[in-house]
Parts: C-alpha cells; sequence; structure tokens
C-alpha cells in the first residue's frame, strides 16, 4: 500500500524487450536505499517488483497487461517517472490510500497558470467517472490529489509549486497520459451497496 507521496523523480535508464513483457532498469538513489529482491516500488503510480539492484538502480519486469492498462507503454529511455516505496505500517498517511493498481488512462487535456499554482484539466474514461467527486482523492501517475471539479469525462486538479518541480506534472504537457487510480474506498462502498440491493431485491 502507497500514499500517493511521491519520494523521488527517477528516469528509465534503460527498456528491454522480453516479447510478451519488458524489463525496465530506472535510476532511483532514495527509493532503492535498503532495497531487496522482491520489494515493491510504485512507477507513476504502478506498483512494481524489483527484481535486481544496485548502484541506484533497480529492474522491474513489467507484464503486457500492466503496458497496455498504464502509461508505462509510453516511457522511454530518459523519461522521467515518481518513485514511491510502500508505507510502513505505522508510518504517518500523508496522501491517501493507494494500491498501486492502475484503473485506467488519462490524458492531461489543458494547463492553466495562475500566480501560485496551475489548474491541470485531464480527461477521464466514462466508466470511472462514478467515483470521482469534487474534493476527492484521486492518484495521478502515483500522485495523490485533490479533485477540485469533477466532470462526466474530465476532472482538473491544483497543483501547487513544489507538485510541479518533484514530481512528472511539472514538465507533461497537453496530450500526455498519465495513469489514474480512484479512490478504493468509493469502489469498496459500491460494491457493498449493490450487494444489500441485490439481498433487498430477492
Amino acid at each position: 500500500m502507497f500514499t500517493g507521496i511521491v519520494e523521488e523523480l527517477g528516469h528509465v535508464v534503460a527498456i528491454d524487450d522480453l516479447g510478451d513483457a519488458s524489463r525496465f532498469r530506472l535510476c532511483g538513489p532514495v527509493v532503492t536505499e535498503g532495497a531487496k529482491h522482491g520489494d515493491s516500488i510504485a512507477v507513476n503510480g504502478v506498483c512494481l517488483t524489483v527484481v535486481d539492484f544496485g548502484g541506484g538502480e533497480f529492474t522491474a519486469d513489467v507484464m503486457a497487461e500492466t503496458l497496455d492498462r498504464s502509461s508505462l507503454g509510453a516511457l522511454a529511455v530518459g523519461s522521467k517517472v515518481n518513485l514511491e516505496r510502500p508505507m510502513a505500517l505505522g508510518g504517518r498517511l500523508g496522501g491517501h490510500l493507494v494500491q498501486g493498481h492502475v484503473d485506467g488512462k488519462g490524458t492531461i487535456v489543458e494547463r492553466k497558470l495562475s500566480d501560485n499554482w496551475e489548474i491541470v484539466k485531464i480527461s477521464l474514461p466514462a466508466d470511472l467517472s462514478r467515483y470521482v467527486v469534487e474534493k476527492g482523492s484521486i492518484t495521478v501517475d502515483g500522485i495523490s490529489l485533490t479533485v477540485v471539479d469533477a466532470g462526466s469525462d474530465y476532472f482538473t486538479v491544483s497543483l501547487i509549486p513544489t507538485t510541479l518541480a518533484l514530481t512528472t506534472l511539472g514538465i507533461k504537457q497537453a496530450g500526455d497520459p498519465v495513469n489514474l487510480e480512484v479512490d478504493v474506498l468509493a469502489k469498496y462502498v459500491e460494491r457493498l451497496l449493490g450487494a444489500d440491493r441485490a439481498e433487498a431485491a430477492q
């Protein structure tokens, strides 16, 4: 489980095509400190398993399903990535509960500059819109953000200078894909309410 608080802005060192998968080598001195084989690290919000590590870098295998369902398939050597280690039990939950399981992909529609922040509009897949509410939480490329406005096919977030400086959202432009993970609590509530309604109808 992650919190959506990015620890480090790393980058892709190499990508090896394995046919039905890809092996990524990524640079992340902070997140690899104390790393072990089999540990989890979130890369742009996707939970990946550490295969090998050393010298401030780690490798992870990414299956075709993950490449198709997330924006990791659009990465190239040199691409910047948001990195986060799992939350330690008893640690502070600075963002919100993030699983590292991408629900869908969005696209940056537009960016609007302000004096002290930036408003970013992101497209929203139709099947995810019911989970996104004004002032609710959403994960964008592994970043825990608060929804400013929620439409039927888009949402907006307001980014402070720290987020712009320390994450990929500071460099992504209109047309770039992003990984989206909605609040898992909303999905559980929907499931439970659906079960209750089904039982009541019997």
